[in-house]
């Protein structure tokens, strides 16, 4: 059916009031992805912040930089930036006035990769040690355990005072706080493995000290898995639970979305229904046990889809990311009455993590201002990708790898308690 003009003003286009107070200009999100943008030393480059930029410029409600370290042990690439007392702090703040413009809010996702951090810069440390075919990572201690939560709050805390206009903390596509709520990563036997509450656990006491870090009014969403689409993995069921913890946590938006980067892991795309966004089935289970705004990312491509999202009451928020790098002011096409549809690209049989890498090197494209001119197909684009990144590699290893740990490495008098919990009233078995 035709998307009438009246529905999409009063759903897409109407403002969301966060708990916090803060306000979302209208329910369309850039969803967060590795742009791969950062210089190899975890600060911005002009490319990265024009693309952010062009985005706030196009209509974006709120836009999310993906996979921002507060640690550099465990980056998920090269590419992403870094936040602390090496940071460039006026490559920072370029970026931020650049892209907090326009009534538009820009949140960093604060990353660890964990288990899957990138091999050639980084040591990979889980939940739990794990051998299998195509993954291998130590296990952490309690200690390291208990050192994350001022981790991501001196990062937040970090983001706050350069500019941005919140955070997001990021626990889903398999990365370490995901880790720790999937059973096939976190087998461990004390109070941070076993079960739902358990697993957990160590999110709650995320949360707690990135809100005290950040306090009442700054937003802290999150992101988490419905399903880790992996035998073994995280399954809808303990997923829901984790949402009803998460309910009673101070965060303003949960984002759901599903999937890994595990060799193994399944498309998120296989098992949903045909022309529907991927997780929506499970979002709508969601809404009944939280008051807590959601939010969906994964598979959105048609205007009408966004449209049916928000007004059927399954989400208060669409989370978009391939359709925005084809088209970044795809957020205002969609508030006017013209709209007008992202067209996907078609690629006959491209290497693997191909059509990523195209996806990424468009990104480049967009903010070089070069979109009218990228030609690439997904094997070169693979090429250039993996180039950069080498390059990159050895750039962030000059930085980085002699670091005393002092640099990252909470004192032991800012750490969080031993089994803090922000809900006192769970049982963490």
């Amino acid at each position: 059916m035709e998307c009438e003009i009246s529905n999409i003003s009063s759903m897409l286009g109407s403002s969301l009031t966060l708990p916090c107070g803060a306000v979302l200009k209208n329910r369309l999100a850039k969803s967060a992805m590795s742009d791969s943008l950062g210089n190899g030393e975890g600060d911005p480059t002009d490319a990265q912040i024009r693309l952010y930029e062009k985005w706030a410029q196009g209509g974006a409600a709120v836009s999310i930089i993906g996979e921002v370290q507060g640690d550099p042990r465990y980056p998920e690439k090269p590419g992403n930036l870094v936040f602390g007392a090496l940071a460039d702090r006026q490559a920072i703040e370029s970026l931020v006035s650049r892209a907090v413009i326009e009534g538009a809010h820009l949140w960093p996702q604060l990353g660890h990769a964990g288990a899957l951090s990138h091999i050639p810069i980084s040591q990979p440390k889980g939940p739990s040690a794990l051998d299998v075919e195509g993954l291998r990572c130590g296990g952490m201690s309690v200690e390291d355990i208990q050192e994350l939560p001022h981790i991501y709050a001196r990062t937040a805390a970090y983001a706050k005072k350069a500019g941005f206009s919140g955070v997001q903390i990021h626990a889903g596509h398999g990365f370490l706080l995901s880790q720790f709520l999937s059973p096939l990563f976190n087998r461990r036997d004390d109070g941070y493995g076993g079960s739902i509450e358990a697993r957990c656990r160590i999110v709650l006491e995320v949360i707690d000290e990135v809100r005290r870090a950040v306090g009442p009014s700054f937003p802290v969403g999150i992101k988490i898995n419905s399903t880790d689409r992996l035998e073994g993995g995280l399954i809808e069921d303990d997923a829901l639970e984790a949402v009803r913890l998460l309910d009673q946590t101070s965060v303003d938006l949960i984002d759901i979305s599903g999937g890994t980067y595990f060799p193994r892991a399944k498309a998120s795309s296989e098992g949903a229904s045909r022309g529907e966004p991927y997780f929506l089935k499970f979002a709508r289970r969601a809404k009944e046990v939280t008051d807590v705004p959601l939010m969906l990312t994964g598979g959105f491509r048609k205007r009408e889809q966004a449209v049916d999202a928000v007004a059927s009451g399954a989400v208060d928020m669409v989370s978009l990311a391939r359709a925005m790098v084809l088209n970044p002011r795809l957020a205002e096409a969609w508030l006017t009455e013209e709209g007008g549809d992202p067209e996907f690209p078609r690629f006959e049989s491209p290497p693997r993590g191909g059509i990523t890498a195209w996806y990424t090197m468009r990104l480049t494209a967009l903010g070089e201002d070069e979109e009218d001119r990228f030609t690439l197909d997904p094997q070169s684009a693979l090429r250039d990708y993996e180039e950069r990144d080498a390059q990159r590699c050895l750039r962030w290893r000059k930085k980085f790898s002699q670091l005393p740990q002092s640099v990252w490495r909470p004192k032991r008098s800012e750490r969080a308690p031993p089994f803090a919990c922000f809900v006192p009233c769970v049982q963490l078995g």
